[in-house]
């Protein structure tokens, strides 16, 4: 890894401990072993960067730009879900959690950067230190209050009102 991109990576991963300790302080074997998961993953305009029809296969910390979980029917119809942008974690949860196959596309709306890491790594790290699950448990807490809060917008708010928040 060359110098600049390792002191990328590094950068990227302070802010990933930035959030996790403001969630769960983890202790230094927890922090090495959670930090080590993590890698760098970009996304063009536009992306799919997973797809209706697949397993969600990945935990992504979105370090920047914006993206969305959305549902698109037979008809051509979407709905979006929920909005994702730094620092928050993101990716189709409930497809990585149940490991099943996704129902929802999840798509970058603007170029956007990450770190990413698999479940199958993230699992493990889950089972064998609580601070990891702690702050795992956490994030996707706070994705489930975002979907909250987008369906009682869509549902109670007019156009302005939505515009207005």
């Amino acid at each position: 890894m060359t110098g600049n991109k390792q002191q990328t990576t590094e950068n990227s991963k302070g802010q990933l401990k930035l959030l996790s300790d403001r969630i769960h302080k983890l202790n230094q074997e927890e922090w090495d072993a959670f930090s080590k998961i993590w890698t760098p993953f970009t996304a063009r305009r536009k992306e799919i960067i997973t797809r209706s029809g697949e397993r969600e296969r990945y935990l992504y910390f979105v370090l920047d730009g914006i993206q969305r979980v959305y549902y698109h029917d037979e008809y051509g119809r979407e709905a979006t879900l929920v909005f994702t942008y730094a620092p928050s974690f993101g990716g189709v949860l409930d497809s990585m959690l149940n490991d099943q196959v996704s129902k929802y596309n999840y798509e970058a709306l603007s170029k956007s950067e990450f770190l990413r890491a698999s479940f199958s790594d993230l699992n493990d790290l889950m089972l064998r230190h609580q601070g990891v699950r702690s702050i795992i448990m956490t994030g996707v807490s706070g994705a489930l209050a975002g979907v909250l809060e987008r369906l009682a917008e869509l549902q109670c708010f007019s156009s302005e009102e939505k515009f207005k928040k």
